[in-house]
């Protein structure tokens, strides 16, 4: 997502997006063909650093199976904090709006705030946190501007021990996991993952999702992730 301050208009243009039910779906947990992906990361970003990352992130991957999910929250972030640098939408792809398939995002070793959490998301995924513990949030973010505070359109990754649980939070502005009652400066729009979407938060779900979310699950199965 392009770094731009959050007005009227940005909100109808995400409400916008709630255009159709996804009929896609992740298996959480699924086994990844890392050859495949390999493949696939190869066809497009045939270098050595991508090549680098990739391996990194597989071996994070082999790492974290059989921790605690503290720890795969703690490992993923991590990751992608620290690997991965940011960039706005268009100096990478040239579009305004794009979000990046985990092999995309890690053969650019760039991207934004979507790319940082679907990568977080999809990874967290392989290493066992079930589905409906994870969330991908939309929310408005506070941040210090040249002249004073301005609100960001903004994306991270959240994840809930339990429902009613205080949900961490996974982003690249703050590093640092925190719960969200901690993280006063974001406002939550809407939130969602594989099997549905939600207004803010909350537990009520709703019958549509976003477009640009089929199409990225749809891109990313085509990667090699089931």
């Amino acid at each position: 997502m392009a770094k731009q301050p959050l007005d009227s208009l940005r909100l109808l243009v995400l409400t916008a997006l709630f255009a159709i039910v996804c009929s896609l779906s992740l298996t959480a947990g699924a086994g990844l063909d890392f050859d495949r992906l390999q493949q696939a990361l190869s066809a497009r970003f045939n270098n050595q650093w991508a090549s680098a990352r990739f391996d990194e992130w597989r071996q994070m991957l082999g790492n974290g199976q059989g921790t605690s999910e503290a720890e795969k929250l703690r490992r993923v972030n991590d990751f992608f904090n620290r690997r991965v640098a940011f960039d706005d939408d268009f100096s990478v792809w040239g579009q305004s709006d794009y979000w990046a398939t985990p092999m995309e995002f890690i053969g650019q070793g760039r991207g934004d705030c979507e790319d940082f959490s679907i990568g977080k998301y999809y990874s967290l995924l392989n290493l066992g946190i079930p589905v409906a513990k994870l969330r991908l949030v939309y929310v408005k973010a506070l941040l210090n501007g040249v002249n004073g505070p301005v609100q960001q359109a903004h994306m991270v990754l959240v994840y809930y021990a339990s429902p009613s649980a205080d949900p961490l939070v996974l982003d690249n502005l703050v590093p640092e996991i925190r719960p969200a009652s901690r993280r006063s400066d974001l406002s939550p729009i809407f939130s969602f993952n594989s099997s549905g979407l939600w207004q803010g938060t909350g537990n009520q779900s709703s019958q549509s999702n976003l477009s640009r979310w089929q199409d990225l699950l749809a891109r990313a199965r085509a990667e090699g992730f089931q």
